[in-house]
């Protein structure tokens, strides 16, 4: 199993170091277009294997998209980040032009990869590679979902007092400050409705502080965060490498699923071995078809901006 990085900045070697950390790829290219950068993250890496435990070889690369091929995943984390006061949205400018050039790189030399988008704004970046590739949709995967859901699990179990492991939810919709759709609703704690333990009030400071999480990190460390994201993104690899058919809400194009079309935007799916192999619908509340109505309705106006 080969997967592949682009981008050696401090998401996409947490990428690599948290799938290396795994043990189940048996190589990680990090691949990045500063010269040497790739070679002394992925080095730095290495020597951390003796320590970790893990036989994953990880190999880094100047632009070389020819030591990629044959990679059974890709992981696209290039672009600029944000900074203190921006917007996911704000990227676009930038960030389209590379990702469109590295999914073609990509593609050319690992015609039947798996690419997961991570490059900001993400549903956008992902709609984007729908439309300049050949790929067909179950192997083209946003990661954004994934994300907000542990950052939502985090809110919830500390408003709970509980440990993490007691906790689970889901967010849907975009990944934007205004475009998340957390679904107090359905989260539980061990199996029981959180609505059992917390406040409307409670819940709607946890949705809030959920959908501004990105923000919150970015204004604290300067920069768009890295430990939950590469963390995020070793979950979604996992799952298709693994084949564990597991559920992670992420940024898929819809087709009439939750109502809407030709759009990326986070619903929950089965990963597998094929990448996306099943969408899920599940039954939103009239709430929450207005805020993911809405929702859609702000990513299409940044698909727009394409």
């Amino acid at each position: 199993m080969k997967v592949t990085v682009v981008g050696a900045g401090a998401v996409g070697a947490s990428c690599a170091e948290y799938i290396a950390i795994k043990n189940f790829a048996s190589e990680v290219v990090l691949l990045d277009i500063k010269e040497g950068f790739a070679e002394g993250k992925a080095m730095d890496l290495m020597q951390t294997a003796s320590l970790n435990g893990f036989d994953t070889k990880i190999t880094g690369v100047t632009n070389d998209y020819s030591k990629t091929a044959e990679s059974d995943i890709c992981v696209i984390t290039s672009g600029i980040p944000r900074k203190p006061g921006m917007t996911r949205e704000e990227l676009i400018g930038i960030n389209a032009g590379i990702v469109k050039e590295v999914s073609s790189n990509l593609i050319k030399h690992s015609p039947e990869t798996i690419i997961i988008v991570v490059s900001n704004p993400m549903d956008t970046m992902t709609y984007l590679v729908h439309k300049s590739t050949d790929l067909p949709k179950n192997r083209i995967i946003g990661m954004g979902g994934a994300l907000d859901s542990a950052r939502f699990k985090y809110r919830l179990a500390e408003a709970l007092g509980a440990p993490i492991s007691d906790v689970d939810g889901m967010v849907i919709g975009g990944h934007s400050d205004t475009g998340m759709v957390p679904l107090t609703r359905l989260a539980t704690r061990n199996s029981v409705p959180v609505t059992e333990f917390l406040s409307e009030d409670r819940l709607g400071q946890v949705m809030e502080d959920t959908k501004v999480g990105g923000a919150t990190l970015t204004k604290l460390l300067g920069t768009s965060a890295w430990y939950a994201p590469g963390a995020a993104v070793s979950g979604l690899v996992q799952a298709i490498a693994c084949d564990q058919k597991k559920m992670f809400p992420c940024s898929v194009l819809l087709e009439g699923e939750y109502g809407l079309n030709d759009i990326c935007i986070g619903a929950p799916v089965i990963l597998g071995r094929n990448g996306i192999e099943k969408i899920v619908e599940i039954e939103l509340s009239d709430a929450e078809k207005t805020h993911m109505k809405e929702s859609a309705e702000g990513v299409r106006k940044t698909n727009d901006l394409l």
